[in-house]
């Protein structure tokens, strides 16, 4: 059998305690007792809500190999005789076999963080790469003190390249990563008004962002948005640290990986890339600029990891947009047809922006309206008020009409919208499912988009539960 691991080197980089008779080897790590595969190891991680350690019975049923729980919690799980490796704390002991994971591992790395568009960029870079040699990237957005080393964790030890993205929310979290990734490429996506609640200004998210420079390989490189105001603030920190190649990407001039024109539709989109001083055209099957300008740091980092170009520019055709990211649904209503955009996951200002410029992109069928849902943006601390309030702007200069919106913060918004915008408000998400199911009608375009602890998902349920989908090969007649 093909293992992920062998038990013997699972108790030797995690420094366990082997209890029973393990099993020659793993063939995966989880950390969800529900979705847990047959022979996998089952890490018990305690969370800020709930204790792996209290589902490891039902991990076993499910299947699970081994389970490795700490030495603090062995006493609650003396009924189980299921072979353990005992550690000192399951997390920490994650740590360290994501960092034995990376040793033995002679992949090709890349890290992508940024203040939006890293989970797409991810994605683009999965597609991209797939085409010189096995990818292994994280599902998800996997990004955090958790997801990172499990990502790391799980990662074949006959990895070709390897694609991980990285996230904060508070300065200091990105560079323990960082170091754990050792990326041969780091990514930032842009710089932008996103968890303003733990920063004071745009200066310190720029300066959390650049802890990802630490980690970065000798002779590695990194590459950044030229058409991003804190470039340069970038650039020099990214010297300091000892970064040998820097490489700029976007519509700059100067850019190294060079957006020269775009064109977009509602499905899609088509690029004119210059990289490294060659011209061509390259389709992606996701729409948006914002997707667009992300593809050239990706195209940039194929040409930086030797990766197959002529592949990756066609493999980019294949991309569909990620679930809560701009993913597209045609629903029936009525005799007619209901197009819903999910951009449910999360939300700060430019991705708002970005989201309200995919609506404005897409065309209504006959008698049919572009809404925008919105619901608040999150952790923008003392600019809340500010920041919703000026989304405003780029909803007037799209044309958007209709704006339907929940939470107590887009009360900023409903007040900075004039009466020539339908607005419609709610405190609760529940009251503006509701409200958007019975309001929509045949030829709509909608539009959802909210941070996360909103629940906007809700919404989008609740229109997939009403309005059944058209297949992909079924047209109106």
């Amino acid at each position: 059998m093909n293992f992920l691991w062998t038990s013997a080197d699972l108790v030797s980089a995690m420094e366990g305690r082997p209890i029973g008779s393990l099993p020659a080897g793993i063939t995966g790590i989880s950390i969800d007792s529900r979705s847990i595969g047959e022979g996998e190891a089952f890490f018990a991680i305690k969370g800020d809500r709930v204790d792996g350690h209290d589902y490891a019975s039902m991990a076993v049923a499910n299947g699970a190999a081994l389970i490795v729980v700490s030495e603090g919690k062995l006493p609650a799980l003396g009924k189980l005789t299921i072979p353990m490796i005992v550690v000192d704390d399951v997390l920490a002991a994650l740590g360290r076999l994501a960092v034995a994971s990376r040793a033995r591992n002679a992949a090709r790395i890349v890290a992508v963080t940024g203040s939006v568009g890293k989970t797409t960029t991810k994605e683009m870079l999965r597609h991209a790469l797939a085409a010189s040699g096995k990818v292994h990237a994280a599902v998800a957005s996997f990004n955090n003190h958790w997801g990172v080393p499990l990502t790391l964790a799980r990662m074949p030890a006959d990895t070709a390249f390897g694609v991980f993205e990285i996230g904060m929310n508070h300065p200091d979290e990105i560079r323990p990563l960082v170091k754990m990734v050792r990326p041969h490429v780091a990514i930032i996506t842009t710089i932008a008004a996103a968890h303003l609640g733990h920063f004071k200004n745009l200066e310190e998210i720029a300066a959390a962002k650049a802890e990802i420079f630490e980690g970065v390989e000798p002779g590695g490189a990194v590459i950044l948005n030229r058409d991003n105001q804190h470039f340069g603030f970038l650039d020099e920190q990214a010297q300091a640290v000892g970064v040998s190649h820097i490489y700029s990407f976007g519509q700059h001039a100067k850019a190294d990986f060079r957006l020269v024109d775009f064109e977009g539709n509602a499905e899609t989109s088509t690029i004119w890339a210059v990289v490294n001083g060659e011209t061509t055209e390259v389709h992606i099957g996701a729409p948006g600029r914002h997707i667009a300008e992300n593809g050239m740091a990706v195209l940039g980092a194929c040409f930086l990891l030797g990766a197959d170009m002529t592949g990756a520019r066609n493999a980019l055709a294949g991309l569909k947009p990620v679930k809560g990211r701009g993913e597209r649904h045609q629903l029936r209503i009525g005799d007619g047809r209901l197009t819903l955009i999910d951009e449910s996951y999360n939300a700060n200002p430019a991705s708002v922006r970005a989201a309200v410029a995919l609506l404005a992109s897409t065309e209504p069928d006959a008698g049919g309206r572009r809404i925008a849902v919105l619901g608040d943006m999150l952790e923008m601390g003392e600019f809340s008020a500010q920041v919703h309030e000026e989304l405003a702007g780029p909803i007037l200069a799209a044309g958007i009409e209709h704006v339907w919106l929940a939470g107590e913060e887009m009360t900023a918004l409903k007040e900075a919208l004039p009466p020539s915008v339908d607005v419609h408000h709610e405190l609760q998400t529940e009251a503006l499912a509701d409200f958007v199911v019975r309001s929509v009608r045949p030829g709509d375009v909608v539009m959802v988009k909210s941070s996360l602890g909103i629940g906007f998902g809700k919404i989008v349920a609740a229109l997939l539960d009403n309005y059944p989908a058209f297949s992909d090969t079924e047209r109106l007649s």
